[in-house]
C-alpha cells in the first residue's frame, strides 16, 4: 500500500522519471501499447496520462467506466498545465 502511495506520488511530481523506472525494470508497458510511436509521444508530451492509461490497461483489464475517464481528463490537464508553464516560464518578459 506504501509503495503504491509512492509510486503515485512520484508520477504525480516526476512521471517521466517513473516511466523511465518501470521501462527499464519491469515489464509495465508490454502489451500495452500497439505500436512504439504512441509511448514514445506519450512520454515527451503527455507522461502522466501514459502512465494512467497503461495502469488502466493493466488494473482494470483496459475498461473504461466515468471516474476512470474523468482521472484520464485529470491527468491531460495535469500535462497540459505542466507544459504551458514551461512555456510562460521561458518566455520572456516585456
Amino acid at each position: 500500500m506504501i509503495l503504491t502511495l509512492l509510486s503515485i506520488l512520484v508520477s504525480l511530481i516526476f512521471p517521466r522519471l517513473l516511466a523511465i523506472i518501470l521501462w527499464i525494470f519491469t515489464d509495465w508497458f508490454n502489451g500495452v501499447f500497439e505500436t512504439r510511436l504512441w509511448p514514445i509521444l506519450g512520454f515527451i508530451f503527455l507522461p502522466t496520462t501514459m502512465l494512467w492509461y497503461s495502469a488502466v490497461m493493466h488494473w482494470y483489464h483496459g475498461e473504461w467506466d466515468a471516474w476512470r475517464i474523468a482521472v484520464l481528463v485529470i491527468a491531460i490537464l495535469i500535462d497540459l498545465s505542466r507544459n504551458g508553464y514551461t512555456v510562460h516560464k521561458s518566455r520572456p518578459q516585456s
